[in-house]
């Protein structure tokens, strides 16, 4: 009888504080410098939110050891809703399978609130490179190793786009890291290198100049930036997709009252014309979910890039 006592008073007092919330301003960390992406929407829903909820959002930006500083501060806040952060790809799924220690546990240390964005990416080729995919497959396939492509960084999500490319086409096409996108567009348009995984804006102005070949968007459907260019069913090869994306979460723990408020408010705010639109001059498309559906994905992506890793032996150096 007294443990049902205990019990009961926990979830009257989690209800009583859930009903409360927010009574004192709300900290938003984001892992990530000033002026990126993920910053700029962060910033743009921030206010909005802060309007619905009656209290301060502030955005205090950490980062550091690729985004994982920042996400490892959320993980061990207080799960009481007013320490909520900003994740990415590689810190809720892909770097499980590249570092030996990670400082956290994304499925045991954190709660989904909300995906917010993805970030789509291009195959570019130069123009005297392959014209489609299915071109490039096969030359892949007639020259194993011959071929090579640029990527923004050992372990990225653009050098993952790259290796399941080579996982689903059965081809060897080889990994050239540099730092970013621009300088692998920049490499591409100078015949440095064939072909490069690089974000929208770093590309799209000399695709649409018809300086550089977009052979498809790594996305599962084409993107309003570039409606003509395919994605990679389309261009031939069944099942992929690979996009950059980043969400909001909690610390594990939060309140699930607390975790549906700010998934409500979260996707009220990046459903906004103005929010929306700064969203995709940013390189982005917004993409709201449910924390389940959040939840669902993280999982899913985490056990694609898993085996992306294992079958292209990645390992940072």
């Amino acid at each position: 009888m007294r443990a049902f006592c205990i019990l009961l008073s926990l979830v009257v007092s989690t209800s009583v504080a859930a009903q409360s919330y927010p009574s004192k301003p709300i900290r938003y960390i984001v892992p990530f410098p000033p002026g990126g992406s993920s910053d700029l929407i962060a910033r743009a829903i921030a206010p909005k939110m802060s309007e619905k909820l009656g209290q301060p959002i502030v955005v205090e930006n950490r980062p550091g050891a690729g985004g994982m500083l920042g996400v490892d501060a959320v993980a061990k806040a207080a799960p009481d809703g007013y320490t909520i952060g900003l994740a990415a790809a590689g810190a809720l799924s892909s770097n499980v399978h590249l570092y030996p220690n990670m400082p956290f546990n994304p499925e045991k240390d954190l709660a989904p609130i909300s995906n917010l964005a993805m970030i789509p990416f291009f195959l570019v080729a130069h123009p005297s490179a392959a014209s489609s995919i299915r071109e490039l497959i096969e030359q892949a396939k007639a020259r194993p190793g011959a071929l090579s492509y640029g990527h923004g960084g050992q372990g990225s999500t653009m050098h993952l786009a790259g290796e399941l490319l080579n996982m689903l086409a059965k081809v060897n096409v080889q990994a050239v890291p540099y730092k970013g996108s621009a300088p692998v567009s920049s490499d591409v348009l100078g015949n440095q290198v064939p072909f490069g995984v690089v974000d929208v804006p770093s590309a799209i102005s000399n695709v649409r100049a018809g300086k550089l070949r977009a052979l498809a968007v790594t996305s599962k459907t084409r993107i309003a930036a570039a409606p003509d260019v395919p994605t990679f069913e389309e261009a031939g090869v069944p099942g992929y997709e690979a996009v950059g994306w980043f969400g909001s979460v909690a610390p594990a723990g939060t309140p699930k009252a607390i975790i549906d408020r700010l998934n409500a408010e979260t996707r009220a705010a990046l459903a906004l014309p103005d929010v929306r639109q700064r969203a995709i001059d940013s390189g982005t498309e917004p993409a709201t979910t449910t924390p389940e559906e959040f939840a669902a994905y993280i999982r899913e992506e985490t056990k694609k890039w898993g085996e992306v890793v294992k079958a292209g032996n990645i390992k940072l150096q």
